[in-house]
């Protein structure tokens, strides 16, 4: 998960006793009007400071990997406890007139997402690293160690930084444009250098070790011990012990990896969008079901072909995980198939956009730092804020490559023979841009399920009120629209509030459901807008409530017809609303580990993992598979085949992930920069033990892994399936407690809240983990999860 740490504001929490009417889910109607007497008070507060944030005046300038697993979520960018002196001609330039308008620099409850131009960011982000550098040299003045002297000016510094770029950052992920990006690199530099410089203070971290080192520190809460701990090793991390040329060379390497990592996602996500394959012939199509002929026409109308029907075309092609997908599981055209396939293995392999030299100088400079802090490779240094050892995580992976490799190839088996009784050409030569497509074929003939089928009985609506049903079961909270409430970034985007259970606001989250290929990245993720704080707390109110954003790209609605999802869809909702529960529910009020702050890398995975196992839960299931036009429910026996094809391919999905982690692994403990091995051969190495069929000679999916190359899983991709463990033995807990007892259910999700939500980053993973289960996590449950153990009789 890429890292968030993000802040800032707060609201009056006193109500008055009309609240808002739940609103119905529904894309197609339009936000409600909200009036004033409506609105509990401190909602009226929220909506006066966000739509004085909308209509200030101001004035005018010139201006995943698709993945089974769902592995593109929360985009944590790297947790900075680091912050730099900003260079006098920067600084100078940043005190211009526009600075009394700019959006980034107002003191806002809710971030002023609609305001926020490519404009704003050059000023707005250079005044606010001149403001965070004075406060940083007047804490260093006066720093003592103590809570009130050190922890709490600190965190206001961090978080006030994490809030404002996040709100940049998002934007371009979201709505990404040529001059957001020239003035994010612009400033990006500043940026870092003042991340280094607060990082590495001396000052800052001989206060922390004289807490740590204090006769008082057996008196403080295992919350505060833990943000003592982590904050010392992240400046070791950060280089505090360095000196003169060491420390300058340190600096320079992460300068570049900084300013590598962006271009590597840029990169990705131009040629992305580069690839378009316009179709005028139907034959060429065939197979495609209606929505993607939607799709793919709506995609047509969008690049200037005005006539174009899903009927009669003509019809675009992106490389855009809706319509890559729909091509790789539907199109009876192999070429076309392969084109497609070949496109998505290649992209940012070549020509402007070649991200091989751009991964050779991460890796070689990933390496040149971990040596500089004293560690053999970069994956140790990964390591050092982890549940795991390269070890460990190693044996892992090599204990579910074991047990997936066999059921992998009975896969293999199973689709040429299905493939050749269905008298295809290609059953004795099944390649990469064959496998998904028959492999659907055979899953739709031995389940009878089509997953184009079964789309009009998930619409977003009802996916969304059952989702927030459960919620409600497990965890006691109450979810209601707030449209209006926040300022969007685009019109598609809701905004909706938690209250409990006696319907007081306890947080807040935003949700862009729908792909957008020409401004938003691919994938999902969630991440966090403010964190849950006692210290930011204002206006009275004795914490500020934690907002998060959840981001997917699934199937946007056509015509009349609302968003109709695939189950792959549905469950990536569940996984990126467990990442939100985890940083909304939190009960922690010390904000530097709060939510989602300060917890282990390789466990954070745990709620998102856990939420999906719901999608075949029977009674939530059911209650969200509502036929969109009819409103009958899905028919029992879909649901049990559906249950039954939960298992289908197991081990080759399994062994996918498997090959992406090792990988991973292998680029940051083994490797050697410009020796004699490349890193596709590193690749097609890894890929002959962990691929029934050996990766292609010119595949280059490395290129676009932004995961470890862009996001925050360098030597941490293994996270995945260690987080997975975790997550099934959690939900094995409410199996044993006994699924069709609502008791039970909602007995075992008060522990599950009361623990691995609210806790956070303020005790140790693994003893939260025993706090819920009463033990500590087996990898068994797993693997009976995924049919690759024998289920006891």
């Amino acid at each position: 998960m890429p890292r968030p740490l993000r802040n800032a504001t707060l609201f009056r929490f006193l109500f008055i006793s009309t609240m808002m009417l739940l609103a119905s889910i529904t894309r197609s109607l339009p936000l409600r009007r909200l009036s004033a007497s409506s609105i509990p008070y401190h909602r009226r507060c929220l909506l006066s400071a966000a739509s004085s944030q909308r209509h200030r005046p101001s004035k005018s300038f010139p201006c995943p990997l698709w993945s089974a697993s769902f592995s593109f979520c929360l985009d944590r960018r790297g947790k900075s406890t680091i912050p730099v002196h900003c260079s006098a001609a920067h600084m100078a330039a940043a005190s211009d007139e526009s600075l009394d308008s700019n959006p980034l620099l107002q003191d806002f409850s809710l971030p002023p997402f609609d305001t926020v131009e490519p404009k704003h960011v050059r000023p707005g982000i250079l005044e606010l690293l001149k403001k965070l550098d004075a406060d940083l040299v007047e804490l260093e003045r006066i720093v003592e160690p103590t809570w009130p002297k050190l922890v709490e000016p600190l965190e206001k510094i961090v978080d006030r930084l994490q809030v404002v770029w996040g709100v940049v950052n998002h934007l371009k992920s979201v709505k990404d444009s040529p001059e957001l990006r020239s003035a994010i690199e612009e400033v990006q530099p500043e940026k870092v250098k003042f991340q280094l410089r607060l990082g590495q203070s001396k000052a800052i971290y001989d206060a922390f070790k004289a807490i740590q080192n204090s006769s008082s520190w057996a008196t403080l809460s295992d919350a505060r011990k833990r943000i003592v701990d982590g904050q010392i090793k992240e400046a070791v991390l950060n280089g505090v012990a360095l000196e003169d040329e060491l420390k300058k060379k340190f600096n320079e390497i992460e300068q570049e990896l900084e300013k590598l990592s962006q271009k590597f996602s840029e990169n990705v996500l131009d040629a992305t969008k580069k690839f378009e394959k316009l179709i005028t012939d139907k034959k060429e199509i065939e197979g495609l079901p209606a929505t993607a002929l939607g799709l793919a026409a709506q995609t047509a109308v969008s690049k200037g072909h005005e006539n174009a029907t899903p009927e009669n075309g003509p019809w675009i092609i992106t490389l855009d995980a809706p319509s890559y997908m729909s091509v790789m599981q539907h199109a009876k055209n192999r070429s076309l198939r392969e084109e497609v396939y070949r496109a998505y293995v290649t992209r940012s392999s070549s020509g402007d956009l070649d991200n091989t030299p751009i991964i050779n100088q991460i890796l070689k400079l990933r390496l040149e730092k971990a040596k500089l802090l004293g560690y053999k490779n970069y994956a140790e240094v990964s390591m050092t804020m982890k549940m795991a050892t390269v070890e460990r995580a190693n044996e892992l992976l090599e204990k579910l490559r074991t047990a997936s490799w066999d059921p992998a190839i009975q896969d293999m088996e199973d689709i040429k023979t299905f493939a050749s009784n269905a008298g295809a050409a290609e059953s004795n030569e099944l390649t990469h841009w064959d496998i998904t497509f028959w492999s659907e074929r055979l899953r739709e003939s031995k389940y009878d399920i089509n997953e184009e089928e079964l789309r009009p009985y998930f619409s977003l609506p009802k996916v969304m009120d059952g989702l927030f049903a459960l919620a409600k079961k497990l965890f006691d909270i109450n979810i209601e629209p707030a449209d209006g409430l926040a300022p969007v970034w685009n019109s598609d985007v809701r905004f909706y509030a938690v209250n409990d259970s006696l319907n007081n606001p306890i947080a807040y989250f935003y949700f862009d459901p729908y792909s957008r290929p020409s401004e938003k990245r691919d994938g999902a993720w969630m991440d966090e807008v403010f964190a849950r704080s006692c210290v930011l707390a204002r206006d009275g109110a004795p914490v500020r409530l934690p907002i998060a954003h959840m981001v997917c790209n699934q199937t946007p609605p056509f015509g009349n017809k609302p968003s109709l999802m695939t189950f792959r869809e549905v469950e990536t909702v569940f996984h990126e609303f467990g990442h939100a529960l985890q940083h909304m529910l939190t009960r922690q009020d010390e904000g530097l580990v709060s939510g989602i702050r300060g917890i282990e890398w390789d466990a954070v995975e745990l709620p998102s993992q856990f939420m999906e196992n719901w999608c075949y839960h029977r009674n939530t299931l059911m209650s969200i598979a509502k036929h969109y036009e009819t409103g009958e429910p899905l028919p029992e026996d879909v649901y049990l085949r559906l249950l039954a094809a939960k298992t289908f391919r197991a081990g080759s999905l399994s062994l996918r992930q498997i090959r992406f982690a090792s990988l991973d692994l292998e680029l940051h403990t083994k490797y050697v920069p410009d020796g004699p091995e490349s890193i596709f051969d590193v690749d097609q190495r890894v890929g002959r033990r962990t691929q029934v069929i050996p990766v292609l000679p010119e595949d280059r999916f490395l290129c676009s892994f932004s995961h470890i190359f862009a996001g925050g899983y360098a030597a941490g991709y293994y996270s995945y399936k260690w987080a997975e463990v975790l997550s099934a033995d959690a939900f094995s807990a409410f199996e044993d407690a006994g699924l069709d007892s609502d008791k039970a259910i909602e007995e075992t999700g008060h522990r599950f809240r009361e623990t691995i939500l609210a806790l956070g980053g303020g005790r140790s993973p693994l003893q939260v983990f025993i706090d819920f289960r009463g033990r500590e996590p087996s990898p068994e449950p797993l693997l009976r999860h995924n049919g690759l153990l024998p289920v006891a009789a």
